[in-house]
């Protein structure tokens, strides 16, 4: 049984979170540690509209954790995120053992880029707009 380390980034129900953040974290890390995971760092990434709706859910909040599991563990540990009505979706990456404690370091240490975004949805809106046929002379 061969222990490595992972990056889980779970997408929450942005409702069920900011009711009761500190309830759906530990829904996650009870998920993590019944299928015996350590969790070695865990923190809110970010709440974003989403680009598209899932599972009727147009706002979403993530949750960056990293934690050390054997790899036989991680089948039941996405079967149980997908029956959990709090976790919308998972994304479960191998960290390479030389990065993983630089990687839960930046982690933990820095913000997502949130006036990356921010200027995205100015630059759509100051776009020439095309002229209706009521607008010309």
């Amino acid at each position: 049984m061969l222990v490595a380390t992972y990056e889980g980034m779970f997408l929450l129900d942005s409702t069920k979170a900011a009711a009761a953040w500190d309830d759906t974290v530990k829904h996650v890390h009870d998920i993590l540690t019944k299928h015996q995971s350590e969790i070695v760092a865990s923190r809110q990434w970010d709440e974003r509209r989403l680009a598209y709706s899932v599972d009727g859910h147009k706002k979403g909040t993530y949750l960056l954790t990293y934690f050390k599991t054997a790899s036989e563990n991680l089948k039941e540990i996405v079967a149980d995120c997908h029956l959990s009505d709090v976790i919308l979706r998972e994304l479960v990456l191998k960290v390479h053992p030389k990065l993983a404690d630089h990687l839960v370091n930046q982690a933990m240490t820095s913000t997502p880029n949130v006036d990356a975004e921010g200027a995205s949805e100015e630059e759509a809106d100051d776009r020439p707009r095309r002229r209706r046929r009521d607008d010309r002379d």
